[in-house]
């Protein structure tokens, strides 16, 4: 399938790549199709691509690289809509997002993908350990600064 991307220009994407959020996610329920892109093949970043709207896309990362002891707690009903028999079968991914001098993620709302099915769900967990701007990074001056000392 061609994918068109107002980041990415045009993009050639298998069929079989296409994740299925049938419910779509948070605040855009009317979009359900979506790709992983990935910019840069060593980065811990992602790109959610909607296959509906070139501009629709949102960063992506895997919230294990940077909480140890985050765990996207699911229920046994929303595993059977995944078509999963256990979390090992998924890909959990958190949205994120820049604000001010600081990288967030969305860790009360994990994207939990089946990765054999393509299907995908946005949880909302009750955790309260977890933020929807839980912070990541720092960046801006001080992060630059330190970079290259």
């Amino acid at each position: 399938m061609n994918l068109e991307t107002t980041r990415f220009g045009n993009v050639e994407i298998d069929d079989d790549r296409v994740i299925n959020f049938s419910s779509g996610l948070l605040g855009f329920s009317s979009y359900s199709k979506f790709v992983l892109l990935q910019p840069d093949e060593q980065g811990v970043f992602f790109w959610l691509q909607s296959t509906e709207a070139p501009d629709l896309a949102f960063v992506v990362t895997d919230p294990a690289l940077w909480i140890t002891d985050y765990q996207a707690n699911i229920r046994k009903d929303q595993m059977e809509e995944l078509g999963m028999n256990e979390l090992a079968d998924a890909q959990v991914l958190v949205i994120v997002n820049k604000r001010d001098d600081s990288i967030t993620s969305n860790l009360q709302g994990p994207l939990v993908v089946n990765v054999q099915g393509r299907i995908g769900m946005q949880l909302v967990l009750a955790d309260k350990r977890w933020s929807t701007r839980h912070e990541l990074l720092q960046v801006g001056e001080t992060t630059t600064k330190a970079a290259s000392a």
